[in-house]
């Protein structure tokens, strides 16, 4: 199983120069990806181009948004060109990971339907393709950086059925979000029969995202950032702090516990802006 990291860009106060330093000790350390998860109404960085600075400064790492909200954002065209240009200026590193969003308040914020928003999910995801594949628009052609010979790499999140469809139909695997190990284990099956239903013969990716603070008092940290981001939901914010592993002998089971459970790549999610956060969970798991 591959181990990734999260930018702390949802860190309220996280400063460029942290997400810069952030993303070189991710690289050095051997980490293989660099995530970004996505909200609007939040004091976080936008995903992709928090991506895009961590790319300027990176060579190796993969850069995945875990998950991008696209229905939010009407322009499909938009969304392809910006994907296209990371894509181009990362040398292939961009993992495109979307999914529907399930928080009406950054749909209203952003004055986009929530209804109706998994029928434009799939008829943006079948536009970018396009796009990505060189298909020619207005007098200029093309939309961005040709990237047709090596598009963004596509990954689905959700957890109803429709997303393990959608996975097999535009992408190249499933994240799962924030939830136990056992869950992905119950999900993978799904994921390859879907995979199968759709006459496809590789072998789906399985990806999840989970939580980790090895701070110096991760409980009260894990409240002040981790806490406060899903605050919007009170119930569910006790069940994301009491969920996230805290302290090196937590983190060890954790990936454990993935791996087991069929993972192939998980991305952890600091509850700090802290670099050192970086190099502590390097020592624990890599």
């Amino acid at each position: 199983m591959e181990i990734g990291i999260g930018l702390p860009t949802t860190i309220p106060g996280v400063e460029g120069r942290q997400l810069v330093e952030w993303s070189r000790r991710a690289e050095r350390a051997g980490f293989s990806t660099l995530g970004t998860i996505d909200r609007v109404v939040y004091p976080n960085y936008e995903p992709l181009i928090g991506l895009a600075a961590a790319a300027v400064v990176t060579e190796r790492i993969r850069l995945t948004t875990a998950i991008l909200i696209l229905p939010l954002r009407l322009n499909a065209t938009l969304v392809a060109k910006q994907a296209a240009t990371i894509q181009h200026l990362s040398d292939g590193r961009l993992v495109l990971g979307l999914a529907v969003g399930v928080r009406p308040d950054d749909f209203e914020a952003g004055g986009v339907p929530f209804e109706g928003r998994g029928k434009r999910f799939e008829e943006m995801l079948e536009d970018m393709q396009r796009i990505w594949a060189g298909e020619e628009r207005g007098y200029a052609g093309a939309i961005g950086p040709d990237v047709s010979e090596n598009p963004p790499s596509v990954i689905i999140g959700g957890q109803v059925d429709a997303a393990f469809r959608r996975a097999a139909s535009y992408g190249d695997g499933w994240i799962m979000g924030a939830q136990p190990p056992d869950a992905l284990a119950d999900a993978r099956p799904k994921l390859e029969a879907a995979f199968q239903d759709a006459g496809r013969d590789d072998r789906p990716r399985a990806l999840a995202l989970t939580y980790f603070s090895l701070d110096d008092d991760p409980e009260e940290q894990t409240r002040r950032t981790i806490g406060h981001y899903y605050s919007f939901i009170p119930e569910y914010a006790e069940v994301a702090v009491a969920d996230t592993a805290k302290g090196e002998d937590a983190v060890k089971e954790r990936v454990r516990a993935f791996e087991e459970a069929g993972c192939d790549e998980l991305i952890a999610f600091p509850a700090s802006s802290d670099p050192e956060q970086v190099d502590r969970l390097a020592a624990a798991v890599l």
